[in-house]
């Protein structure tokens, strides 16, 4: 190996300290994705945005609860500014994970009543809330009752034939009486039987004037959008109908679409993605790879988050590949990761 990196330091996690950080500014955020948006994650985006709103995946009120609290709720302290988002239904239980999440350190806590799958819709979770909209606002009111922290809600524009503006208009409204001010609105409906979580990210057409006008009719309250959205261009026309954007699936396949954020939207200057050294950004995450594999992690577990870095680069594939098949071993060390960026012609 030929490149040098420094050791592992300490890692940063939060267990219990009160949140006192800066307001969140949502201009730019990523989205909750299950089995995706997990810390280590959150952790590489943060080498390429600085100031991105990250949302951990969906964890439901009874895994934290009843389950183990550390597991779904540490992190690194280098992923502020940071929102947890809960599943759940009943006003109680979302009551105590939002002091969780404020205990914990996070600056937000974020209600789900966008997810359409059978499980969570079986325990009363996610999108079919859209349909109990009294239910929402006593959610979302005890949620607040119990934190300083933002109460933030991410829904869909509607569920099944429940999917005209009026119905999303009243919802928000109704939303908004208890004090809620921030909206991220998926801007497809979501269709509860007979479509997969998959085919309902894809399927149902994207409405974005649905959310524009939505942010016109309440001006005062905080819209972010969701959906379908894929490059700078696009997020650039987005901001001037409303207060954000929050990217998903994009980031995740394509993360060199992160290094332009800060520039973009706010105001500080940063690398480009025609910029970037791709090579030093995955060897800076080496201390901290070196440490999860000291608390039994394995390679895979970070570098999967990585394997989209290198897209429409020469010798792509072969990273991707090397790491796919080399990371899962449990001496999979930075040596391979080494070995990864040499097919790529680092050295």
């Amino acid at each position: 190996m030929t490149q040098e990196y420094a050791p592992a330091q300490p890692e940063q996690i939060l267990t219990s300290t009160a949140n006192d950080s800066k307001p969140v500014n949502r201009r730019f955020s990523t989205a909750p994705m299950m089995d995706w948006s997990d810390s280590n994650c959150r952790y590489f985006w943060r080498q390429l945005t600085k100031h991105a709103v990250l949302y951990s995946e969906m964890v439901t009120t009874g895994a934290l609860i009843h389950g183990n609290r550390e597991r779904f709720l540490a992190y690194d302290d280098v992923e502020h500014p940071l929102a947890l988002q809960l599943g759940g239904s009943n006003p109680a239980d979302l009551a105590q994970c939002a002091r969780f999440a404020q205990d914990w350190g996070y600056d937000e806590v974020n209600l789900n009543v966008g997810c359409p799958s059978d499980r969570v819709q079986n325990n009363m979770i996610g999108a079919c809330l859209m349909g109990h909209g009294d239910l929402v606002a006593d959610c979302i009111k005890s949620m607040q009752d119990a934190t300083d922290i933002d109460v933030t809600i991410k829904h869909r524009i509607g569920i099944d034939d429940l999917d005209t503006y009026e119905h999303m208009r009243d919802f928000v409204g109704k939303i908004a009486t208890t004090g809620c001010k921030t909206f991220i609105v998926h801007a497809r409906k979501a269709i509860l039987q007979g479509l997969s979580p998959k085919e309902n990210r894809e399927v149902p057409p994207l409405k974005y004037d649905f959310v524009y006008r939505l942010k016109q009719e309440f001006p005062d309250l905080e819209i972010i959008i969701n959906g379908g959205i894929t490059n700078h261009d696009q997020i650039t026309e987005m901001l001037t109908h409303v207060d954000g954007v929050m990217l998903g699936r994009e980031a995740y396949h394509n993360p060199a679409v992160l290094l332009d954020v800060d520039t973009r939207y706010y105001n500080e200057g940063s690398i480009s993605e025609e910029d970037a050294d791709k090579a030093a950004l995955i060897r800076s995450l080496y201390p901290y790879i070196e440490a999860q594999l000291s608390k039994g992690a394995t390679l895979h577990h970070i570098s999967r988050h990585t394997l989209g870095l290198f897209n429409g680069q020469p010798g792509a594939r072969m990273y991707r590949r090397h790491l796919s098949e080399n990371a899962h071993r449990k001496d999979a060390g930075i040596e391979v990761m080494e070995q990864a960026l040499a097919l790529m012609g680092y050295n």
